[in-house]
C-alpha cells in the first residue's frame, strides 16, 4: 500500500501576468504625458533662459540684480512728472513740453554717445560708465524736489535725458562683454524677464505712496534712492570682481602637483637575469633558418 500524501494547498500566484486594468493604464498614460510636458518645459527654459549664467557667472549675476533693482524706479519719474507739475498750478502745455524736451535730448544725444563709447579707451570701462550714468540718473530725481517751477523741471529733464541716453547706449554693450556671444540671446531673455517684473511693480507702488502721503515729491525721493543705490551697487561689486581677477592673474595658474617618488627597490646582487626563448621565438628562428637556406 502506498502512504497517503497530505493534500496540497493551492496558493495564489505571486505575480499577475495578465493585462493591467483599464483604470491603471489610463493613469499611466496621463503620467507619461505630464512627464513629457514637464521635460519639454524644463528643456525650453534651459535653452532660452540663461539660468546657468545666473548661477555660475558672477558678473552676470551682479549685473542682473543691479538692473532689476534699477528698473523699480527708473521709469516712474516719466509717469508722474506731468501730474506733479499740473498739481502745482502749471499749465498742461508747459508740463507736456517737458516730456517732449526729454525725448529730444534722448534722440539727439544717444548717437554721439554711442560713437564716443565705442572708442578703444572705453574698452573694459563700459560698466563703470554705465553705473555712473545710473547714479547720476538717480540723483537727478532730487532736482524735482527743489520746486515745481518750469525752470527747475527743465534742468531735471535735461540731466535725466542725458543720463538716460548713456544708460540706453551701454546696457546691451555691457551685457555682451559679460557673457559669451552664443549665450547672449538667452542671457538677454532672462534679464528682460527679471527687469520686467520690477518695471511693472514700480508705478503701482509709487501710486500707493502718493495715496498715503498726498504729495508727489515723495515719489521722486524714493526713485532717487532706488536708482542711485543700484548704481553704487554696480560700481562697488564690479570693482571687487576686477580686483579679485587681477589678484588671481598675478598668482598665475596653480602649479602641478609633484609626482610621487617611486620607492627604491634594492635587487639582490647575486640575482642574474637571462632571456628564456619562448615557443614564438623558436618558430621565428626556424622560419629565418629556412629562408636563409633557400
Amino acid at each position: 500500500m502506498r502512504p497517503l500524501q497530505p493534500p496540497k494547498h493551492q496558493c495564489q500566484p505571486l505575480m499577475n501576468h495578465g493585462p493591467p486594468p483599464p483604470e491603471e493604464e489610463k493613469v499611466t498614460k496621463e503620467e507619461g504625458w505630464m512627464r513629457r510636458i514637464w521635460n519639454y518645459f524644463v528643456a525650453a527654459l534651459r535653452k532660452h533662459m540663461a539660468f546657468d549664467q545666473l548661477c555660475h557667472n558672477s558678473r552676470y549675476c551682479v549685473y542682473a540684480i543691479g538692473i532689476t533693482w534699477m528698473m523699480l524706479g527708473f521709469v516712474v519719474p516719466l509717469i508722474y512728472l506731468v501730474p506733479y507739475a499740473t498739481a502745482n498750478d502749471m499749465e498742461q502745455g508747459p508740463a507736456a513740453l517737458l516730456i517732449s524736451i526729454m525725448g529730444m535730448v534722448n534722440i539727439v544725444v544717444r548717437p554721439p554717445f554711442g560713437i564716443l563709447f565705442s572708442m578703444p579707451w572705453f574698452k573694459g570701462r563700459h560698466i563703470y560708465v554705465f553705473a555712473s550714468a545710473v547714479l547720476v540718473n538717480g540723483l537727478s530725481n532730487t532736482i524735482c524736489c527743489i520746486g515745481p517751477s518750469f525752470s527747475v523741471l527743465l534742468v531735471f529733464v535735461v540731466f535725466y535725458g542725458l543720463s538716460m541716453s548713456v544708460v540706453g547706449s551701454l546696457m546691451f554693450t555691457v551685457l555682451m562683454e559679460i557673457v559669451e556671444m552664443k549665450r547672449f540671446p538667452s542671457a538677454l531673455g532672462l534679464l528682460a524677464v527679471m527687469e520686467s517684473i520690477t518695471l511693472l511693480i514700480g508705478p503701482p507702488l509709487a501710486g500707493v505712496l502718493i495715496d498715503r502721503t498726498g504729495e508727489y515729491y515723495h515719489v521722486f525721493f524714493a526713485c532717487s534712492a532706488v536708482v542711485a543705490s543700484s548704481g553704487v551697487f554696480l560700481i562697488v561689486a564690479f570693482s571687487w570682481l576686477d580686483k579679485r581677477d587681477r589678484k588671481l592673474s598675478k598668482q598665475g595658474p596653480p602649479s602641478p602637483l609633484p609626482e610621487a617618488a617611486r620607492p627604491a627597490v634594492d635587487l639582490a646582487p647575486d640575482c642574474q637575469y637571462r632571456s628564456v626563448p619562448t615557443e614564438g621565438d623558436k618558430d621565428k628562428a626556424s622560419c629565418e633558418g629556412d629562408t636563409s637556406s633557400v
